[in-house]
């Protein structure tokens, strides 16, 4: 599996910021098993980074690697969302049969 390069873009240290942070690190860890490497930018802090990047909203996740580009709007705390935004497919069960089927 090829390593993930993934840029998180936060406005200041607001709780929804950090509630993004810690949600992109527990599914990175739980689903890409060390093989991602995380920048977050503030961008109050770096203004020309967002602004090169066309960043509207916060946060925002950027995907740069493996292709596609994927961008994530939000908080992040929708695992399912997440996963689909970085071309990583949730297990899905299958449906239970109902009796008599």
């Amino acid at each position: 599996m090829s390593k993930f390069a993934l840029k998180l873009y936060i406005t200041g240290k607001t709780s929804k910021s950090e509630r993004a942070i810690n949600n992109l690190k527990n599914i990175c860890d739980e689903e890409l098993g060390g093989q991602y490497e995380m920048k977050v930018i503030d961008v109050l802090e770096r203004p020309q980074l967002a602004e090169d990047e066309k960043i509207l909203a916060t946060p925002t996740l950027i995907k740069e690697l493996p292709p596609p580009l994927r961008r994530i709007i939000g908080d992040l705390s929708d695992k399912e969302k997440v996963l689909l935004g970085l071309d990583l497919q949730p297990y899905i069960k299958p449906p239970q049969k109902k009796g008599g089927e």
